[in-house]
Formats: structure tokens, sequence, C-alpha cells
């Protein structure tokens, strides 16, 4: 009985799968790769077309150009109707592949679109609609919006026709553009659409849109719907409303920034496994140059900047060969002419060509920067310009070679404020065209992302080539566009290029004479640590060092120019000296900085004369004076303290085990020793927990004798250095004189702390 049982069993399922296999459709067989053809027009080879074949090309797709090195009739059609030589290029190729039945054609624009999956998936996709022309679609009509409910209804999807991808069989894309009779500048998508709306043709042509984004996604509209999809090997574009990963990407209307980040990622261009692909393709090897490139250095000083000598000092360290570099500088401010003037007379001979445009030119910061870049762009001979602003601090020698070996149209190196997210660069452009932050801006700032990143604003320092100063970017005032500062102009001007044979804004008649834009890539490197950006915003010019008031607003800059280059050996090499019990003896100020104290001390001028009667201090009278001015008196007190703080108090932590100072202090002053009117001072304790004393010269150059006797100790330190400091304790156990100065002046910098 359960052998009948399983034989009848047997049966019935042999019985049932024949039945299935006679009712049912077999899938068609796969097409191809080779039988993909992708048609694209271009009449010039852009930064954009170079970026559509470098993704056509790792996906090994077949691609024919069109019209490449025709003139450009088909309108501005990134802002007005046109396009249609599009449809006549390609009318005029489908001719030749009509009877071509299996051949399925891609059409597609370049300027502005990407591939993010290959042949065999596209292909695929194509086979499931089903259909015999597949149009790309969108959620926003155009260029006719009074034909917008004669569109099919759709349940769900993108309900109109984008003509930037167009997919099907060779006869059925022959017959659709066949029926092209009109001029190179009348509008492709309204051709296209015109014949769409029309059931009969629909039918007839078997036509459907790509309502879901199976293959293609237009970001006009859409921005919101799509994000990255990071996988191993390569990313792709994910659209979220309709869970879909479309093959071709096109940045239409105003989403062509969009694209450019877009693109920094898909298809293989920057991924976390690899980092970036493409950052090392096309570079230049300098050392199989013959000679280095000529570089015009424009050199642009707009406000009061500090630290303009340490500026041009790493301008001179450049690691690049000074009489290929030309310098242009232009100096809106009448207080820095002093320091132009002293680097000028210092170097006037070490580079090719020095000019200076000074204050009295009254030019704008654009008409400056124009008139710069022409200095290049006038002489056949330069092969870049580089714009560096005086906020720009190089700390990096090779950053001219590096810029010049990533060989892109445009590029800058990466440089941020100290401590800050601020930045030369903006990720994204919010859509009345100033800041927005792009979803990894913060990652390539803080270098979590290192490569090389297509961007829509850059300032305060880039490599531009010259031979695009002569082509692509040949008008001469790209710095100049209402309500826009220079370099939100130039890069919008670089970003949007569009050429006409007008000189001024096309005239009704000449508009068919107009080319689609063409602009130029931006790029930002942030493969090396390049520098930084200095704060300039509360740079206060009244004092006679200024500079030295910067140790809140740019305190890395502060520490390089003002700290001894042996402060941080205390800590790793115990450079430090115990000359007598508890006193110790360090290197804390650089030679600068006391130059510059004594500098703006005998500025201030106004020295107390070691008189008992002092009205700086609380109650009037000092037990023991010194002829001194206080910090307070220039207004330098709140930065002494903090002075204190940073670069004191750790080396009193490490000398003084276990006590942890507050960095207080009443008395900060400068004394002045002079054998005329204060020579020495008599024994004495300080009110204070421990004591700094820091020489400001040097004994036997600037004066002879001087120096400190402990009396306890019966211990003398006679040859103070020069921004050394003396720390010892105030009260009780260091009875202490200022021994005689015998000749010159000497000058030292005391502070009694936590008193």
């Amino acid at each position: 009985m359960e052998y009948l049982t399983f034989f009848f069993f047997a049966c019935w399922i042999s019985f049932a799968n024949c039945v299935y296999s006679a009712d049912t459709p077999q899938a068609p067989a796969p097409i191809p790769n080779e039988k993909l053809l992708v048609l694209t027009v271009a009449t010039e080879e852009t930064d954009g077309f170079l970026r559509f074949m470098q993704a056509a090309n790792y996906f090994n797709y077949n691609v024919t150009v069109l019209g490449m090195g025709e003139a450009w009739k088909g309108g501005d059609v990134g802002r007005s109707i046109g396009g249609g030589q599009k449809i006549r290029l390609l009318k005029e190729a489908m001719e030749a592949l009509a009877d071509q039945e299996d051949l399925v054609v891609l059409s597609v624009d370049s300027y502005d679109l990407i591939f993010a999956g290959g042949p065999e998936e596209i292909l695929r996709k194509f086979q499931q609609e089903n259909h015999k022309v597949l149009f790309a679609a969108e959620g926003l009509i155009w260029p006719d919006k009074q034909l917008a409910d004669k569109y099919p209804s759709v349940r769900s999807g993108k309900r109109y026709l984008n003509s930037g991808g167009i997919i099907g069989y060779a006869p059925y894309i022959n017959k659709l553009v066949s029926q092209w009779n009109l001029h190179d500048n009348d509008d492709d998508q309204l051709f296209y659409t015109k014949i769409y709306l029309d059931p009969l043709q629909r039918e007839t042509l078997n036509m459907t849109l790509d309502h879901k984004c199976q293959i293609f996604q237009n970001l006009n509209g859409a921005v919101d719907e799509v994000l990255l999809k990071f996988g191993t090997d390569r990313v792709r574009v994910r659209n979220t409303v309709y869970d879909t990963l479309p093959v071709v990407v096109h940045g239409n209307g105003n989403t062509k920034m969009y694209l450019n980040y877009l693109a920094n990622y898909v298809p293989n261009a920057w991924n976390y496994e690899h980092g970036c692909s493409h950052c090392d393709d096309n570079v230049v090897d300098l050392s199989q140059l013959k000679e280095f490139p000529n570089v015009v250095v424009g050199v642009f000083i707009e406000q009061p900047t500090p630290f303009l000598p340490e500026f041009f000092q790493r301008l001179l360290t450049l690691d690049y060969p000074k009489d290929k570099l030309r310098l242009f500088v232009h100096n809106s401010e009448v207080y820095h002419e002093k320091h132009i003037q002293a680097f000028w007379e210092e170097n006037r001979d070490v580079f090719n060509s020095f000019m200076v445009v000074g204050p009295e030119e009254n030019l704008s910061q654009g008409e400056a920067r124009n008139m710069g870049m022409d200095v290049c762009r006038k002489d056949a001979t330069c092969e870049y310009y580089f714009s560096i602003d005086s906020d720009v601090m190089l700390n990096n020698r090779q950053t001219l070679k590096l810029l010049i070996e990533q060989n892109r149209k445009i590029i800058g190196p990466l440089v941020t404020r100290h401590g800050k997210l601020w930045s030369n660069f903006w990720g994204a452009l919010s859509l009345d065209g100033y800041y927005a932050r792009s979803e990894d801006y913060v990652d390539i700032v803080q270098r979590k992302r290192m490569g090389v990143w297509n961007i829509p604003y850059m300032a305060h320092v880039y490599l531009v080539k010259g031979s695009v100063l002569r082509n692509e970017l040949k008008e001469r005032k790209y710095f100049v566009l209402e309500k826009l500062d220079p370099d939100m102009a130039f890069c919008r001007n670089a970003r949007e290029l569009t050429s006409h044979r007008e000189k001024d804004s096309p005239s009704p008649e000449s508009f068919h004479m107009l080319k689609p834009p063409k602009g130029v890539f931006m790029y930002i490197t942030n493969r090396h640590d390049f520098g930084r950006l200095i704060s300039t915003a509360n740079y206060n010019i009244s004092h006679y060092n200024s500079d030295l008031w910067q140790i809140f607003e740019n305190p890395v800059d502060w520490k390089e120019k003002y700290i001894n280059q042996n402060y941080t050996r205390i800590f790793t090499e115990n450079y430090l000296e115990e000359p007598c019990p508890d006193v110790f003896w360090f290197p804390v100020l650089s030679e600068k900085a006391c130059d510059e104290l004594v500098e703006e001390m005998e500025h201030y001028g106004s020295w107390s004369g070691g008189k008992h009667e002092d009205k700086r201090i609380s109650g009037g009278y000092e037990t023991v004076p010194t002829d001194d001015i206080h910090m307070k008196q220039i207004g330098f007190d709140k930065e002494w303290l903090h002075f204190i703080r940073e670069f004191i108090s750790p080396v009193t932590l490490k000398v003084f085990s276990g006590y942890y100072t507050k960095g207080y202090a009443v008395m900060n002053f400068v004394v002045k020793y002079t054998p005329g009117r204060q020579a020495y001072l008599r024994p004495h304790h300080d009110s204070s927990t421990f004591t700094i004393n820091i020489a400001l010269n040097n004994k036997d150059t600037d004066f002879q004798g001087g120096g400190c006797r402990f009396h306890r100790y019966n211990c003398s330190i006679e040859s103070p250095r020069k921004g050394w400091s003396f720390m010892h304790p105030g009260r009780l156990t260091h009875l202490h004189e200022g021994l005689p100065t015998t000749n010159g002046t000497r000058y030292i910098a005391v502070s009694f702390i936590d008193p």
C-alpha cells in the first residue's frame, strides 16, 4: 500500500512539471554586452566629458562620441530650451544602424552624467521592462508645463520624460529620431515629449518611462531621494524612495554640483577599503622634466594680517627654484608696507621678478586678483598661476610641487584654521549660492578621508594652469560679479563657464550661438598636511609689535614665533639647569619675543624711575622699587597671564613636584637696569609663591655685569641667557639681590606668581 501511494505521488509530480513547462514561457536569453552601443554627443572635451569617459571605460562600455569638434548650435541647454543638435547628430548616426535588430542603443548626455553600473546590469534591467524604448523619468516637467495633464497617470514613480537618457533597440530608436525635422536650437526634450504623449506613437514604438529609476537617476528635484551606498569594490547611488540602484546618474538642471559630489565616490573614485583610486592618474613627474615650470605667484594682502613677515619667509623657503617664480604682490594696507619693503630689500634678487601694487592704486580685491591672473595670462611662458592670500601659513615646503604633480586645471591645498572646522573650501552650496555643509566635509577637513575632491567653492590658496587662463578662462573679469565677493565670483564663473561669440550678454538673435556650460572642475587635495589659515578678524594694529597680542587668536603661530625652539626639550630631554638650590633655569622665549617686548616697552617709554611712590600698585608704595613698566600699562596683562598658564605652569609642575600653580600674578613687568638710572636691586624677598625672571637681551653684547645672587646659598648667576628664565621660590627661603649692571642696558621680564 505504501509503495502504491509513493508511485502515484511521483507520477503526479512528473505530470505537474510537464504541464508547468508547457504553459510557462521561457525567460529570454540575456543580451550580450557587445550588443550594447552607447551614443553620446560632445562637441568639446570638457572636464565633465573626460569624467564620463573615465566611468565608461571602467565598466568597458562601447562608446561612440557624436559631434566632437563640431560647432555647437544647440542653445544654452543649461539655462533655456535647446539641444536639438543632439537629436540631429543621433539621427545621422542611427541611419547606419537602423537594420541591426538585436543592437541596443543607449543615448545619454556626457557633460553631466556618470555610470554607476556596467553593461550587463543595464541590459538586464532593460529586458525586464519588456519595452522597445525606455526613457529616463523625472518628477519635474520641462519645458512645457501645460503638457503635464496629457501624461499617462502613474500610480508610483516619476511621471515625466527626461531626454538625457534613452535606451532601446536600434530600429525603434531610428524610427523615433527619424521624425526630427526641426532646427539645432529647438528643444530636444519637447520633441521626444510630444511623440511620447501621442498614444498611437507610444504603442507603435512600444515606449515607456523608467518610472522607478531602475536605470536612470535624474537628480533634479530628487537630491533628497539618493544617498551613497559603499561597497567593497565600488560605490553606488541608491534611490531610497524606490529602493533601486540606478545605473546612469544624471546631474540635470541645477544639480551638477551635487553630481560632482557623488562622482567623488561613484563608481570607484574613493571607498573605505582602498581610499582614492584616481589620485595618481595622469600625474606629472617633475623629476622627468628638463626644467621646472614657470610660475607666477599672486600674493594678496587685503586686510591687516598677523605674522606677515613669517608668511613671506614661508614663501621664500618653498622647495622650488626661485628663478622660476615671479611674484605679484597686491597690498591694500599701508600698515604692511614696511614688511613688504623689508622683504623686498633682502630678497629683490632671489626671484625671477618682484612686482608690488600698493594701496595708492586703490584697487578693489576683484580688480587686483584679475590683474594678478593677467600677469600669467599675458605671458606665454607662464605655465602655472599660484594664488595665495596672506592669511595662509604653508608649513609644507613641497606644496607647489605637490599641486603641480596632481595635474588638475584648478587645485588647492587643504588649509584649516587651528582647532576648528573652518577651511578654504566648501563641500556644497545652498540654493541661494552660499555655504552648505556636505556630508563628507568634516571627514575631509579632519583628513579621515584623504584624496583629491571636486568641490564647488575654494578660496585663499590655489593653483591654476596657465593654459587654462589662456583658453577656458581667457576672459579677464572673473573675480567681479554682482553681489559676490571675488573668490565666490571666480568659482561661480569657473563652474558655470559658458562661452559665446559675443563679449557681452548675447542678444536674442545671437542666442543660438551659445554653447552649453563647460565648467572647469575645481579640486581640493588633503593628501598631505599643507598648513593652516590664520585668523585676521580681531587683529589690532595699534601696537608697535601687534603680533605679540595674537596668543589667543592664533596660538600656533604665536608659539612658533615667540616660544624658544628648545622649550619642548625641557619635557623630552630634561633640558634645564639648577644653578642654585631650587633655582631652575630653562629656555622659554624666542629672541624675537625678547626683542619685540623690549621694543614695545621702549615705544611706550614711561619707565617708573625706581621710585618708592607708585600709584600703579595697591597702597601706592613699593618697598623695593625697580625702574619698570607694567604689562597692564601696555594692555598686555591678559596675554602675559595666558603665557604663564600655557608655558610656565607646565615647567612648575615638573620642577616643583606636587605643586599645581594657579598661574595668577598681580605684578608682571619689564625691568630696565642701566648704570645711570638703576644699576642694581638690594636684597629682598618676592611677594610670590614663586617668581620667574626672563632675560630679554644678551650679556656682553648689550650690557656688562648684572645677574642675581641668592644669599642663603651664597650662589650667584651672572651669565643670563637671552630668552631663558630663572624660576625660584619667592617667600622665606630665597632672599636675593640684583647684581650691578656696569655698562649698557639690561632688560628682564618678571612675574610674581601665586602671590
